[in-house]
């Protein structure tokens, strides 16, 4: 990992990062392996994370699963002979409070039934950290970018639900869907950011601590249960290790590539969720998921070649 930029007339890496153009490069093969790798684990992470959720309270699962990988986080930071990397940690806390708010609005806006508005806007929060990037000064090869749009494009097609259903409010629901997009899409870019600034696992730490504070708050006010059988503890306790484990390969994605594509590959994970719940539980693909499928493949092929 690169660290801070000595002192003496050189700029601090808060204003590189904000102020001046990062290098042209290419996205390399283990950049586009890691961050492909995170969208597996993020995906494997939600699709447990709901059929659990079918037995247990939605907040009751996130936050058990996050203290799980939070604990994991602890025990890497103990045997680790260097302290946190306070602006790092500071970066991560956005990052998990955007984090912690991204969830809570998505799972209320699932709560009014309106996945055929939720999943495909909530798939466009990669435009966030994409859009931010472009704006300070990272450049992709055109082939690059074609790749990356071909990617979320497909993305956003394989979150759409066969048929539309009727929304009780569906200003409500675009306005919660928009504020998950954007408050994931802000996740994504501090966890990246700060991953590549500075010290992956302080970042890692800090963004646990944001979004467990948040969710937890929420538990709190809505007075949900947070306990768990033993039974299901271990499944539960895994889905926080996978997640825990997809920002980590994220973290080190961002440090090898530009951030703007990095987090369109590793936006990919509803690809993920939706060909396991075909494999696992024979949901039908339909005919516009499958498109998709064949468009997000072109698009990644497009960000390794570009």
């Amino acid at each position: 990992m690169r660290g801070r930029p000595r002192s003496g007339g050189v700029r601090s890496s808060a204003d590189a990062a904000f102020h001046s153009p990062a290098p042209r490069r290419p996205l390399s093969a283990l950049a586009v392996s890691l961050a492909l790798a995170s969208a597996l684990s993020w995906g494997v992470a939600d699709f447990a994370g709901g059929l659990l959720s079918r037995r247990l309270p939605t907040l009751t699962v996130t936050i058990v699963s996050q203290s799980a990988g939070f604990a994991a986080l602890l025990v890497a930071l103990a045997l680790r002979d260097r302290p946190l990397d306070h602006r790092s940690f500071a970066l991560g806390l956005l990052a998990g409070i955007g984090g912690g708010s991204g969830l809570a609005a998505f799972y209320r806006a699932l709560s009014l039934g309106t996945m055929s508005i939720v999943s495909p806007l909530a798939a466009c929060g990669a435009l966030v950290p994409f859009t931010i990037s472009l704006a300070t000064g990272e450049r992709p090869a055109p082939l690059a970018l074609a790749g990356a749009a071909l990617a979320l494009l497909g993305a956003v097609g394989v979150s759409a639900p066969e048929r539309r259903s009727e929304v009780p409010d569906r200003v409500r629901a675009v306005a919660l869907a928009a504020t998950a997009a954007v408050a994931l899409g802000l996740f994504t870019y501090f966890l990246g950011l700060g991953s590549r600034e500075g010290s992956a696992l302080s970042t890692l730490v800090g963004a646990r601590v944001g979004s467990l504070g948040v969710l937890v708050a929420l538990a709190l006010a809505a007075r949900a249960p947070l306990r768990i059988g033993r039974r299901l503890l271990l499944p539960v306790a895994a889905v926080g290790l996978c997640d825990v484990g997809a920002n980590a390969l994220f973290a080190l994605a961002s440090d090898r590539g530009l951030l703007a594509l990095v987090s369109v590959a590793g936006s990919l994970y509803p690809v993920i969720t939706v060909v396991l719940a075909h494999l696992v539980l024979g949901e039908r693909l339909t005919l516009l998921q499958r498109g998709a499928l064949g468009v997000a493949l072109v698009g990644i092929c497009a960000l390794a070649g570009g």
